[in-house]
């Protein structure tokens, strides 16, 4: 799979150019597949999505979830992290992973290493993100 990182407007850089991926969730509640576009971040321990996501999944905050501070370059936030790992879906591939979701709905969905990107062969080259699996 290939995919060409998209150009987007940066206040401190004028433009700057991100690895994304359409990355689709099992929706409890659509009984379907339900779809996100991710930034691939190498540098997320695990994929996180915004809060609102979970209303769109059928995840039931504290039902579903258990809650956990997180760290990053922005500073500290809640985290609701599924208790049961979800089925994902990158082009023809299929994943169960963990998943957890910022309190806030003002970040970007990041496909984060473990459990998933791990299992796949990653290169960023010249604005283009080349995924493969390992197997």
């Amino acid at each position: 799979m290939e995919l060409p990182f998209d150009r987007e407007n940066s206040d401190l850089f004028g433009s700057i150019y991100r690895p994304h991926a359409q990355v689709y969730f099992w929706s409890k509640k659509r009984k379907n597949w339900s779809g996100a576009m991710m930034i691939i971040d190498s540098g997320a321990d695990y994929t996180l999505l915004p809060r609102n996501y979970m209303e769109e999944l059928g995840i039931i905050k504290g039902l579903d979830t258990t809650t956990l501070s997180t760290f990053g370059v922005g500073g500290g936030s809640k985290v609701y992290l599924l208790k049961n790992k979800i089925r994902v879906k990158l082009g023809k591939w299929e994943r169960d992973i963990p998943l957890g979701f910022l309190e806030s709905n003002d970040v970007p969905p990041l496909l984060g290493r473990h459990e998933f990107m791990e299992t796949f062969k990653i290169t960023f080259d010249q604005r283009i993100t080349y995924i493969d699996s390992k197997s």
